[in-house]
């Protein structure tokens, strides 16, 4: 395993964006963070409004204090609805970053009230795929047999309009602590091999 960045040039910036109800220090976010850091990356993990306030300008707004760190390099990472906001970024981006590793992603409402009303300005209008896919060198989509909040189907339409393959953990729920995800092994060592 390749302990380093080794090959990019720079020392990459990682963004790591959590989803509904969601916070920097839950679920897996604070054991990859350390461990990329052990790497010698830079990571950067927003704290996003949400519930409360929860809509696609507000976290624009948060994450527009680190635009000056995204780059050719920098590598995204999103779980859940962090996913869509990680698509919305793509889709308006001038410049190229290296990747996205999309987690337990989803393209529209769930069915579940109590997501569906603060996720609606992430979901609403079309997604411009030929500009995601142009703007961004690399995906994978996570996706898992049993999540009890997005269903697998989900993950195979966010695979197939980036035209990738989808990566199925079979009994990961959605990869949140609940679940048994405090570590997260096979993301990191996907994210390793883009290094």
């Amino acid at each position: 395993m390749n302990l380093g960045c080794g090959r990019m040039t720079a020392m990459p910036t990682l963004f790591l964006i959590h989803g509904s109800y969601g916070h920097p220090e839950e679920n897996w976010f604070p054991w990859l963070k350390g461990e990329l850091e052990k790497r010698g990356c830079r990571v950067i993990v927003p704290a996003f409004p949400t519930p409360e306030d929860q809509n696609l300008q507000n976290w624009k707004r948060v994450l527009r204090q680190d635009d000056a760190a995204i780059a050719k390099d920098s590598i995204f990472v999103g779980h859940s609805l962090g996913v869509a906001f990680i698509l919305r970024l793509l889709e308006r981006r001038k410049a190229p970053v290296d990747s996205a590793f999309l987690v337990a992603g989803f393209l529209r409402p769930l069915g579940r009230p109590e997501f569906d009303i603060p996720n609606v300005s992430f979901l609403e209008g079309h997604y411009n795929w030929g500009r995601i896919r142009q703007v961004c060198g690399h995906f994978e989509v996570f996706q898992s047999d049993n999540d009890p909040y997005v269903p697998v189907a989900c993950g195979e339409e966010l695979a197939e309009k980036l035209g990738v393959p989808l990566t199925s953990v079979p009994g990961a729920g959605h990869f949140s602590e609940k679940a048994g995800y405090k570590k997260f092994e096979l993301l990191l060592e996907r994210i390793v091999e883009r290094l």
